[in-house]
């Protein structure tokens, strides 16, 4: 009869787990040695999609490989949040997240099964984008007294949009018609934030709040005009446009903040290597001047721990949020 030598195999198993191990190792070390595929969850022409193809050429010169920008759009960010999550952990696969995707939605789709805290490693945020009240040439305004005067003589007939019911943008108009005592119909769009800022553009609704860093181009070709900046100090691109709050809003102050993410479990040496090349790509003096031009401000984290502080923070405050409007329906 056979027997099994149960010490030789437990020896044989524990030599072929050192031996993994060493080249998982070896292999985060020489980090990276193929494309990297950044993962951006919403469509063409919203501020992730902008704060990513500005990233990408310096990225891909830092990382020493090509970084392909991969838009993942729909359900208010949570396909391309799933796809990132179910990827890899070897850093092959990094999610460019943002305040709606990484702190907000998990207080609105509670039983999506893909949990930012628990479920990414974040690296470093990148960027705050301010957004702010914008309104279509036709909304008969100039300043954000105006506009709601105008607004409470037309209850329930402006229209305003946004990337979907759990967007930053639909839970600051939720937040600014409860603290001004305004009436607007919600026209929620797919695709996050370049679809409602099109809608915008067109005039298909009067109103949004919307990244300031999106519209600009517009904002200087007179297409709409910013009311007032969610933002604690005034920005560069819009000296003479007041925050929120100045105008007596002093709650609505936050940004749609964007960082990079890589799926729980990544090893150190990828995740120190990604924040190391991140950093260096986001101090380019050219990158900061667009990003200031676009109307937006670049930040990074001082370690992937603070960020991952940062989010937490982040995603306890929106809980706070979502309970002060009594939740999001359409």
């Amino acid at each position: 009869m056979n027997r099994i030598n149960f010490k030789k195999t437990d020896a044989l198993a524990a030599v072929c787990s050192a031996l993994v191990l060493a080249m998982s190792a070896q292999a985060a070390e020489n980090y990276p040695v193929k494309p990297v595929r950044m993962v951006v969850p919403f469509a063409p022409g919203g501020a992730s999609d902008l704060v990513g193809r500005l990233m990408q050429p310096r990225l891909q010169q830092e990382l020493g490989q090509q970084v392909l920008v991969d838009n993942r759009a729909g359900a208010s960010g949570n396909i391309g949040v799933e796809v990132a999550a179910k990827a890899p952990n070897d850093g092959y696969t990094i999610l460019l997240g943002n305040i709606g995707t990484m702190a907000i939605n998990p207080s609105i789709y509670p039983k999506f099964p893909i949990r930012p805290v628990r479920d990414f490693a974040p690296v470093t945020q990148v960027v705050d984008v301010p957004v702010g009240l914008a309104a279509h040439p036709s909304v008969p305004v100039k300043t954000m007294r105006e506009f709601i005067a105008f607004a409470r003589a037309n209850k329930g007939k402006l229209n305003y949009g946004s990337a979907g019911s759990g967007s930053n943008g639909r839970l600051e108009m939720e937040q600014f018609m409860r603290l001004a005592g305004l009436d607007l119909v919600h026209i929620p769009y797919k695709g996050g934030a370049g679809a409602a800022a099109t809608a915008l553009l067109t005039g298909e609704v009067g109103v949004a709040f919307v990244s300031i860093a999106s519209v600009m181009p517009h904002v200087r070709n007179n297409k709409m005009k910013i009311l007032g900046v969610s933002a604690v100090k005034r920005i560069k691109a819009l000296p003479d446009v007041p925050t929120m709050p100045e105008l007596g809003y002093k709650d609505m102050n936050t940004g749609s903040w964007q960082g990079v993410y890589v799926p729980a479990g990544a090893p150190r040496a990828v995740i120190d290597r990604l924040f190391a090349a991140s950093v260096k790509t986001m101090a380019d003096a050219d990158i900061i001047k667009r990003v200031n031009d676009s109307g937006a401000e670049v930040i990074v984290s001082a370690s992937p721990e603070e960020f991952t502080a940062f989010m937490k923070a982040q995603n306890e405050r929106f809980v706070q949020v979502v309970k002060q409007i009594g939740g999001i329906t359409e």
